[in-house]
């Protein structure tokens, strides 16, 4: 066997084994449009130009509880009890015996007199006597009240922009700025 045509055919050999190999991997970088994809898939992105950008406002109202707390004067009374139970008795069967006096005659005077006396002298130290006395002290009182008030909340952005000539709206979560990242769908019109 010549050694040339031994070398041309070990190095046709190594060629196509090469392509064999060196093929798979370049394929796997491709992602086929009709709905499969072999390999890995990449997406495309790219940046487009934000024409505008308006928030999405929405209005809502807000109830906060505040306190309030103000000086006030509570009055309140004791009652005593005021001890002297025999004046009140005497006191008590005079009067009764001079209105006693004043019914009857003769014997029937003195019985009324003696009878009245006792019975005044019976209400009278029965009758307690109260005394009142009012005082009043600084209180501390506190309330709580709700105060609403309407706040204005970004539920997101709607924003217009432009890739290749033609006009976009999408809604974002946030303001983009001046561009705006995209992904751009690249497959083949179907025929």
């Amino acid at each position: 066997m010549k050694l040339k045509p031994w070398i041309t055919t070990m190095s046709g050999l190594a060629i196509a084994s090469l392509v064999l190999v060196v093929s798979p991997a370049n394929a796997s970088e491709y992602a086929y449009s009709n709905g499969y994809s072999y390999g890995h898939s990449r997406a495309v992105h790219d940046y487009a130009r934000v024409l505008s950008v308006e928030p999405i406002i929405r209005y809502v109202t807000v109830t906060t509880p505040v306190k309030e707390c103000w000086d006030d004067v509570q009055t309140y009374s004791t009652r005593y009890y005021e001890p002297g139970r025999a004046g009140r008795t005497l006191f008590g069967a005079i009067l009764g015996g001079v209105i006693g006096h004043q019914f009857g005659s003769g014997h029937g005077n003195d019985a009324a007199t003696i009878a009245g006396a006792l019975i005044g002298a019976g209400i009278g130290s029965n009758a307690p006597t109260y005394h009142t006395t009012r005082y009043s002290r600084p209180v501390r009182r506190c309330e709580t009240r709700y105060q609403s008030h309407e706040e204005q909340r970004i539920d997101g952005y709607e924003v217009i922009y432009s890739y290749n000539g033609r006009k976009y709206a999408t809604r974002t979560p946030y303001d983009p700025g001046k561009r705006i990242r995209i992904r751009v769908d690249v497959r083949p019109d179907p025929f």
